[in-house]
């Protein structure tokens, strides 16, 4: 019978493992497609998609999935675990905290947008700029995500 840290874990898992999907799609397949579209039409795009029900969307897997895995992290220390099983844990709680950080740097970027209205340039240099720190932010949230499943496997049902 898995603990109930265990299961907050699993939790974690799961929407760590949600974000990091979502996030491996904007970055290898939306993003790129805006060289072929037209800064224009992605920024369409984007305002109707990650503006618009992404904005509930991905704030729910990002801040839900971080203050699950640091609250994993937090109740692993509480419960002393070995030093073994207790590092994956705090190695995750810790790639959750940077992928927030990044997070808080790339959102306002797209937001930008906003103010850059039809103007391709500007678009074109904003969208460049969220690229970078989209692409930090997958290898972050892929490898919280690959940890915590190395932790789960590690941890089990202990």
């Amino acid at each position: 019978m898995p603990t109930a840290w265990t299961v907050l874990l699993g939790a974690a898992g799961a929407l760590s493992g949600l974000l990091a999907g979502a996030s491996v799609d904007q970055s290898v397949k939306q993003l790129p497609a805006r060289n072929r579209m037209g800064m224009r039409a992605f920024s369409s795009y984007t305002q109707a998609a990650d503006l618009g029900n992404g904005r509930f969307l991905y704030p729910l897997l990002g801040v839900g999935g971080a203050v699950l895995t640091c609250a994993a992290a937090i109740w692993a220390l509480i419960l002393s675990l070995p030093t073994g099983r207790l590092l994956p844990v705090i190695a995750a709680g810790v790639l959750s905290v940077a992928h927030s950080v990044t997070t808080a740097r790339a959102a306002p970027i797209m937001w930008s947008q906003m103010k850059a209205k039809d103007d391709e340039a500007s678009l074109a240099l904003i969208f460049r700029a969220f690229a970078r720190w989209q692409a930090l932010r997958m290898v972050l949230q892929v490898a919280t995500f690959g940890v915590i499943v190395y932790a789960l496997a590690l941890n089990g049902d202990r």
